[in-house]
Parts: C-alpha cells; structure tokens; sequence
C-alpha cells in the first residue's frame, strides 16, 4: 500500500465495496455525554466540533467513575511488531545553554515528540483513534478513514492506515505546508484541498468537505480528533505517564503549545492528579481563540488566526481551559516566529520547530 502511486480522489468516488455495517460494541466509551456517535458513510452524522464539552469525568474523581475506556503501559519490546509499536516513550532531554544565557535556575528539560515514527506528537492520538474505532467495530476490513486535519494528525493517521490496511482521505486547508502532503502522500493518503479563507462551518471548510466524503464514499469513516476521547486519552495514558516517569515528582511547571486541545486537556489531568501543584502553561498564538478564558470563548465574536498556515475559528470539543493555570502568547508575525526557531537551533542544544 505505501509504494502504490497516490491517487486523485473525486468527491463522488465510490469505488470501495460496501460493506454491510455490523452490530457496533457497546463499550463504556459510548457512555460519555460528549462523545454520541461517529460520522461514518451508514449514520450520515455530520457533528459539528465546536460543541461544548459535558464529559462527567472531572479532575479528581477516580477512574472508576470515568466513562471511558482506559489503558495501561506495558515494557518496551526489543524489537517491535511494526513501527506503530513505536509511538510514543519519547525521550526527554536536558536544556543546558538557555538556562545559563538567561539566569534560570530550575532545571529545563525538553519532550522529543519529533522522535515519534510520523515526526510529531499527533502520531499518539491517530494510533489511539484508530484502536479505538476497530474496537468499536467501526474500522473493519473494507473502511475508508477520512480525516479533516491541518496535517500532523493526518499523517497519524495514515501511518497508522498504511499498517493496519485501510484506505485514507486526508481533507486540508490548502496553505498547509508542502513537506506535508509530500509525507502524507508517501504513506499512501488521498488528498483533497480546500480554502484556507473557508469558515469551519462552511460547505467548503475541510470539515463540511469531509462529512460530504463519508457520505458518499461506502465505508467511510470520520475518527474526528475534535470530539473523540481518544485524543485526549492517548495523552493521559502516554504522555503524561511518560512525562511522570522520567521526572519523578520533581516538575514544578509544565508549558505546552495548545492546538486541537487534546495535549493540553489531559496531560495537566493526569499531572495534576500526582503533583496538584504543578503550574500548567499553554502557548498559542496572539489572538488565539483557545487562548481566553470560558466566558469569551463562546460569544459571537469572530477571532481567526493562522496556526501552522490553517485558520482555526472554534474551540473544539475535546478541548478544557480549566486544566490550564495560565496561558502565553507567542507573536503571530511568522517573521518573527522564523527568527524565534533559528535561535532554539542555535542556543538550545537541538533541532526543533513546528
């Protein structure tokens, strides 16, 4: 599947055979307010993302109140089944020159999510998705998975459709990145464009795209990383855990970047739940729409930004602020963000960028 030439998907393509939908596995996953169903080509259910979260599953409440489906880390293989067995156990590296440049006297470490297979940390939550969905008995033999991304989940996802046998249609903006759609389309992945000026809830957005493609294309299947726990809860079962191991209880402040929200919604769960003192700090943009408090996050008011060249106008589902103790801005001159990455090259002893 990976060597195949990519192809031209068409929005009426319906060249996979229909397979007849089965009895779907009542999991405990199901019993959550905030995740109904999935969009796939027999529901024909377009759920829009931006829904408020009513997940029962608060902070402190134990696991065994929870509605969804947990998990547990085991040992490393020494030598993996396939390289989705490799995704996640990143390895955390110590910061040395900026603590000195800069006078910081606590200790800085930094998580490699780029030593993930796909490159990013969106390799955890397109793995979880798709275990979750074929445990569901939503992905089986014959499915079409159809994702509308900016990109790294994306190619999550298609690593993890290239490995397990499916068919995959990748729906993104057209200002995301070449590199991009280059990995996507060498795992195999279909693409389908659509403008980057689009409103998420417009019929040329990549998410009104996508809903029109599970409709018409037998098999297809919308994992959506807006709304499925298994965003979130691959970070609260993986990252994190990974995160508390290597640092012992010794992390004072943790600063991660907030996109779809899944990060920065059960990393600080899980932490918090060990080190309820720990400070948690999310990053985005200025103007960032994640960025605000509750309150303004939900009025008429229309904020857009650019995120990795993708324009976000909604908070997702998945997504809860209240985790986060505090939030920073970076600049949204990408100038200035260019110069902010050539100076981590150079003084903060790694590769790292977007």
């Amino acid at each position: 599947r990976v060597s195949r030439p990519p192809r031209t998907v068409s929005l009426t393509n319906g060249d996979v055979p229909h397979v007849p939908l089965k009895p779907q596995v009542r999991s405990q996953e199901r019993k959550c307010p905030s995740w109904s169903r999935y969009c796939t080509h027999e529901t024909q259910a377009a759920i829009m993302p931006d829904k408020r979260s009513a997940c029962t599953w608060a902070l402190g409440k134990p696991a065994t109140e929870s509605p969804h489906r947990h998990s547990t880390r085991g040992p490393k293989a020494k030598i993996f089944p396939d390289i989705l067995a490799h995704v996640g156990d990143t390895p955390m590296v110590r910061i040395n020159k900026i603590n000195k440049e800069y006078g910081v006297e606590c200790e800085l470490l930094a998580k490699c999510e780029f030593f993930n297979p796909g490159g990013s940390i969106k390799d955890r939550i397109g793995l979880r998705m798709v275990q979750e969905a074929e445990r569901d008995g939503i992905l089986r033999p014959g499915s079409v998975i159809i994702e509308p991304t900016s990109g790294n989940t994306g190619i999550g996802l298609a690593m993890a459709a290239a490995i397990r046998g499916y068919r995959c249609i990748i729906v993104l903006p057209e200002k995301m990145s070449r590199e991009k759609v280059d990995v996507l389309r060498a795992l195999g992945a279909e693409i389908v464009r659509t403008p980057t000026s689009a409103r998420y809830d417009s019929p040329e957005s990549h998410l009104s795209v996508a809903f029109r493609l599970c409709k018409e294309i037998p098999g297809g299947v919308i994992l959506d990383q807006y709304r499925t726990p298994g965003n979130p809860l691959a970070h609260y079962y993986t990252t994190a855990e990974e995160t508390l191991e290597q640092c012992g209880a010794n992390v004072g402040m943790v600063v991660m970047s907030a996109a779809t929200g899944g990060t920065i919604t059960n990393v600080p769960r899980k932490i918090k739940e060990k080190l309820p003192d720990c400070k948690i700090i999310g990053v985005h943009r200025q103007e960032s729409i994640l960025a605000v408090g509750a309150d303004k996050a939900y009025d008429n008011r229309v904020t857009m930004y650019h995120y990795l060249c993708f324009v976000l106008l909604f908070i997702p589902t998945v997504r809860e602020r209240e985790l986060v103790d505090d939030f920073g801005s970076c600049p949204t001159n990408s100038s200035i963000s260019c110069l902010v990455v050539v100076y981590s090259y150079s003084t903060a002893d790694m590769l790292c960028s977007a």
